[in-house]
């Protein structure tokens, strides 16, 4: 048995297929991937990385198990799929997945083909477990799956309160330990189980918190668009392929992309955080719908289109924009007077929550700071956007430090 000092669990015990996998390459890759991608521009002490994560997801699961009373090859199957679940991550994390996926079709969960070769596979050969079934449970297949890949996953639980702690936000801090003991199977669904209408609330509460305050800050927004811009780039004008770059860890793809001239004026204004400035951000009541919906390919055209009205470079605009927001969480099951129920049938805040986060959502278009003003008033031509609010001048100062607020 291995025992592991974390900074938000203690003290994780490892033992069996799990101890055996913290040693192979793809598992020591996620120390060199940080877990919040670019948020560490905004909340410097954010560089957990995706490492840490995968053993806090094994020791919930591991809990879970115990408490759930699954034991011999099951339980081993579920603890080798939470320590591997971040192995198909690429650099950033969730950053550039977008980028990975149009070219290669695959998504992190997607590792089937890192679990059949390599140290891995004989990892789980000499345990008697099969590497195509793990990645299955990875994926989310199967009644067990719920438990690293489903709504009310270990994997939820121990981001949120990782990147509380690491962040130094309260607004993800939850109650892991009672939401373990209150898990339940009914008829092969994972729920909640009775009387914890409020647990469950509480995980939503801590999500729909930490989105705007964290996941969705307007300069993680920004990076992370930089970074995905650059990324295609690099794909689009070097013969780096999609799979090498899946296998790349943060540092590696950040020097790739100032050693390329086509990428290097982003990756340097990445590493030195001298970013784009918001030119709009717009609510989505004063955008069109074709907008909110569009694809990979109207975005750019989009691009191109207010690059050439405002007569700025086409790489000095970037629309940021996302589709229509969803909860998925909202759909956990909880038990209420002896029947599953949908939460978000029987909790009014979970019907709030998701006004507020429509209310939250936000188009971003963004420029060099000299460039704003006039990729402003571009985009609201181009984009149709007929309110006043959407423009934003953001200014940097010589010598001043900013508020959370300017960050």
């Amino acid at each position: 048995m291995t025992t592991i000092k974390d900074s938000v669990h203690d003290h994780i015990e490892v033992e069996g297929v799990a101890a055996d996998l913290l040693d192979t390459p793809p598992v020591q890759r996620l120390r060199r991937i940080t877990q919040l991608g670019t948020v560490s521009l905004v909340y410097p002490s954010a560089n957990h990385t995706r490492f840490e994560h995968s053993l806090g997801v094994y020791h919930l699961a591991d809990r879970a198990l115990d408490h759930l009373d699954i034991g011999g090859k099951r339980a081993e199957r579920v603890r080798a799929a939470a320590v591997l679940h971040d192995v198909g991550h690429s650099p950033f994390s969730h950053n550039v997945e977008g980028v990975v996926e149009r070219h290669t079709g695959k998504r992190h969960d997607d590792v089937d083909g890192l679990l059949a070769e390599g140290r891995v596979a004989r990892v789980l050969d000499d345990h008697d477990l099969d590497p195509a079934n793990i990645a299955s449970l990875v994926a989310g297949d199967g009644e067990l799956a719920q438990l690293v890949a489903g709504e009310l996953d270990v994997d939820r639980m121990d981001y949120l309160v990782r990147d509380a702690h690491h962040t130094g936000v309260p607004y993800g801090t939850i109650d892991h330990e009672r939401l373990l003991r209150a898990l339940t199977f009914i008829d092969g669904e994972l729920v909640l189980d009775e009387g914890n209408v409020q647990t469950a609330e509480s995980l939503l509460l801590a999500r729909a918190l930490m989105n705007p305050t964290v996941y969705s800050h307007h300069v993680a927004r920004i990076s992370k668009s930089m970074l995905r811009r650059a990324t295609e780039r690099l794909l689009d004008t070097t013969e780096m392929t999609a799979e090498q770059l899946r296998r790349m860890d943060d540092h590696e793809l950040s020097v790739a992309l100032r050693s390329h001239d086509e990428t290097a004026e982003t990756g340097t204004r990445l590493a030195e955080r001298d970013l784009f400035k918001r030119a709009v951000w717009a609510e989505m009541g004063d955008v069109d719908d074709d907008v909110v919906g569009a694809d990979h390919d109207a975005v750019r055209e989009f691009e191109r289109d207010i690059a050439a009205d405002a007569g700025v470079e086409p790489e000095h605009v970037v629309l940021d924009v996302r589709g229509e927001p969803s909860m998925r969480e909202s759909t956990t099951g909880v038990l209420v007077g002896g029947e599953v129920r949908r939460l978000d049938e029987q909790s009014t805040l979970v019907n709030a929550l998701q006004v507020a986060q429509r209310e939250q959502w936000r188009l971003g278009v963004y420029a060099p700071a000299d460039g704003v003003e006039s990729v402003g008033k571009a985009t609201e031509r181009v984009l149709g956007l007929e309110t006043e609010g959407a423009l934003v001048t953001e200014v940097n100062t010589p010598g001043r430090y900013a508020s959370l607020d300017d960050f």
